[in-house]
């Protein structure tokens, strides 16, 4: 863990860029400004660094709040990122589907040459669908990405169609894999989102960091200075680039509001709300793994609750001690955890992976009411702020991790230049 020294010791000072929230979006901006050469200040109102990339220990198991992934092909996150100190650890490219009662191996047999005849005879889709997917690929493997995001906008549901897939395949595969993605399954993202995220999984893979997805917002952490990092600091106002906080007053010649878009509209009046798609996590410890691969589930044809199904410790053995698995599933949608809730949860638990799923201990469940910024189609990502005032977040560009990289970075882009 980064040792972060309690803002009590550091007085109030004038500073060149005050960063209000230390998510990824705000420590980007933060260290790319102070390896500029400025003097950086960032607030952070919880505990804790990281926003909604978190990773808790309990019971000597790592628990990521919610089930998320990094795509080691993201551009802008890679080249600022140094992917071999996250020791990343990959999952399988493919994933197992629930069909007729069985899971089901769909691989990408580009990189699992030797899964062709068990991938093309499960049934996934049709023959037509298979192949639809290869040249999907390699479309979009071939397209620029200035491309995708001037592309036409379709919902993903209509893009998919337009392009020719099956109903079945939509529903099958499509509809759990990327609704697991996006967080919603109605497929209603902005297919420029879909293009982007199926480019990013076919150039590279889905990974974890040995140590938990808090590796990396500890890791920009890291490069700041001693001080720079002020947690349990919430902002209560601003005005112009000075900031209010618990009877403390911040100055900078610039302010960058890194909170999520929700506080930032309360900071700043007149600035819109993203909206938000929700989901549900619950971690299990099982004596020993359902399925002993590094790889997703999706529910396919089933009907229920639970959308898909990973055990991280399959990925990286460090998310679980010796001896025990770590189970991590996913539910659409906010839902309330009550004792008939949880219930459900186990029946279909059990109806997956058999009777001995009702000795697993549950870890944890929890709600993440705000877990990805909703991206309908026609959602265009934002040309940025105009200063000295900077709004980044994911929100401005596209929920994911490179999202909230790159959008620190392109305002921190846009300081420099202005200064």
């Amino acid at each position: 863990m980064v040792n972060l020294p309690d803002s009590k010791a550091f007085p109030s000072s004038h500073w060149d860029t005050l960063v209000i929230g230390a998510g990824l979006s705000g420590l980007s901006c933060a260290v790319r400004l102070h390896e500029a050469g400025q003097r950086v200040i960032v607030l952070e109102a919880s505990d804790e660094i990281g926003g909604r990339v978190r990773t808790d220990h309990i019971d000597s198991f790592r628990l990521d709040r919610g089930f998320q992934v990094f795509l080691d092909a993201y551009p802008e996150a890679s080249n600022f990122l140094d992917l071999d100190a996250l020791d990343l650890r990959p999952f399988e490219p493919g994933a197992l589907v629930w069909k007729n009662g069985t899971l089901h191996s769909v691989m990408d047999v580009f990189r699992r040459p030797m899964t062709l005849l068990n991938s093309a005879f499960a049934p996934i889709g049709t023959i037509k669908d298979k192949l639809l997917v290869a040249k999907l690929r390699f479309t979009l493997i071939n397209k620029p990405l200035h491309a995708i995001w001037s592309s036409p906008d379709l919902t993903t549901r209509a893009y998919l169609k337009h392009f020719g897939f099956s109903d079945q395949m939509i529903q099958d595969f499509f509809r759990s894999f990327y609704g697991g993605i996006f967080l919603e399954d109605e497929l209603t993202t902005s297919s420029r989102i879909f293009e982007f995220t199926f480019k990013m999984f076919a150039q590279g893979s889905a990974t974890l960091p040995s140590r938990g997805m808090q590796a990396i917002p500890e890791q920009l952490a890291a490069r700041l200075p001693e001080g720079a990092i002020h947690c349990r600091q919430p902002v209560d106002s601003i005005e112009g680039t000075t900031a209010h906080s618990l009877g403390e007053q911040y100055t900078a010649k610039q302010l960058v509001l890194a909170a999520d878009g929700e506080s930032s509209g309360q900071l700043m009046q007149g600035m819109p709300s993203p909206k938000w798609n929700s989901t549900v996590c619950f971690h299990f410890a099982a004596p020993s793994p359902p399925f002993d691969r590094p790889i997703i589930a999706l529910k396919g044809d089933r009907e229920g609750l639970i959308n898909n199904v990973c055990i991280p410790s399959e990925v990286s053995p460090s998310y679980a001690p010796n001896g025990r698995s770590l189970v991590c599933l996913s539910v659409l949608g906010e839902h309330v955890i009550d004792e008939p809730f949880t219930e459900k949860i186990r029946h279909e638990l059990a109806d997956w992976f058999g009777e001995s799923t009702h000795e697993w201990q549950l870890l944890r469940s929890e709600v993440i009411r705000k877990a990805l910024p909703v991206a309908p189609h026609g959602h265009l990502p934002s040309e940025g702020s105009m200063g000295p005032v900077y709004r980044v977040g994911d929100f401005t560009t596209s929920g994911s991790i490179e999202g909230a990289i790159l959008s620190g970075l392109r305002a921190a882009n846009q300081i420099l230049e202005a200064n």
